[in-house]
């Protein structure tokens, strides 16, 4: 269970975008929760913004959920290196213990009808007619959730990683975080 908590604030820079502080931020704690097979961290962006007339954003504030240990153990790694001149660090702090909690997830869309059809060519066998049948435009959503914009380490391909703070919960409900601190069920304190 997440008992205690990080703020991890960007600060502003006049060479970098918050979006691109955010996304640096973002990669070096995948990077480092990869290389420990770690899933005791959750994350949360206390600050996002998500309006419809206001753009898509996460905020200036990466907050680390864990145990006390699980966040030292995390912070004793060098993993912000190249970040110091760019954050404000916290020290780990309790949770209130009247906070509210929620899950913080990652959301996938199938956003490229044109991909798809693609896809579905090669795995099927299939013409380019048979696949825009199977697959019409219709099923492109244009996600309206904050994101940040990575890259995978893996193929080297940019993509978004929508984030969804889950309805408020009463009470906590334990799990699992991914490589990213994002869970399916697991909450943090919201606060």
């Amino acid at each position: 269970m997440t008992t205690h908590y990080i703020d991890i604030t960007l600060l502003p820079d006049p060479e970098f975008s918050q979006a691109h502080l955010l996304a640096a931020l973002v990669a070096k704690l995948h990077r480092v929760l990869v290389q420990g097979q770690t899933t005791d961290i959750g994350v949360s962006y206390p600050q996002h913004v998500n309006q419809p007339q206001a753009r898509r954003t996460l905020g200036a504030v990466l907050r680390l959920h864990g145990t006390a240990e699980a966040l030292q153990r995390l912070m004793a790694q060098d993993w912000l290196k190249g970040m110091r001149d760019h954050t404000q660090v916290t020290t780990a702090c309790s949770a209130p213990a009247d906070a509210q909690h929620r899950t913080v997830r990652r959301r996938q869309f199938k956003t490229n009808a044109e991909r798809l059809r693609r896809r579905r060519m090669q795995r099927k066998g299939e013409t380019a007619e048979q696949a825009a049948a199977a697959i019409p435009d219709s099923v492109e959503r244009r996600p309206d959730l904050p994101f940040v914009q990575l890259r995978s380490s893996s193929t080297g391909q940019p993509f978004c990683l929508c984030v969804e703070h889950e309805p408020l919960l009463p009470q906590p409900v334990s799990g699992t975080f991914n490589a990213y601190g994002l869970a399916h069920e697991a909450t943090v304190p919201w606060f």
